[in-house]
């Protein structure tokens, strides 16, 4: 019963990094080379809010280690947000952290600037950070 319990153990420390950091680098990966936007749009929903989850932790460390559960149910959180029949990471993106980023910014509208505008530096959406792009 001994070596099943330390089997058990290794299998729960190992899964949260393959969950939470190495299926997503993949599927990250993969979306990008894919043509479809909408799992673009999961994992960088994924993203900022694993990011989100992860500064939390960071801050809320002393109470959360009174919580003898914790990594379970982050474990449980970070599967319902990369597993693709449950897309929990873009339904989190909508209906939280979309609303909050549309304040931030005056609710642009959603339509996608053209690639004039945005080589020209003309009047396209307002981003955070404005990169170069050749034309």
């Amino acid at each position: 019963m001994g070596r099943f319990l330390s089997y058990l153990t290794q299998v729960h420390t190992i899964s949260g990094p393959v969950l939470m950091l190495l299926y997503p680098l993949y599927a990250s990966v993969i979306a990008i080379e894919s043509p479809s936007r909408e799992d673009d749009k999961q994992w960088l929903a994924y993203w900022i809010i694993y990011s989100f989850l992860t500064l939390a932790e960071m801050l809320l460390q002393p109470l959360l280690q009174w919580i003898p559960i914790w990594y379970s149910l982050k474990l449980l959180l970070a599967a319902w947000l990369v597993l693709p029949q449950f897309m929990g990471a873009a339904f989190i993106y909508e209906r939280f952290v979309r609303e909050y980023v549309r304040k931030i910014t005056g609710g642009k509208d959603d339509q996608p600037e053209s690639p004039k505008a945005r080589g020209s530096g003309g009047k396209g959406k307002k981003k955070f950070v404005q990169f170069e792009t050749p034309n």
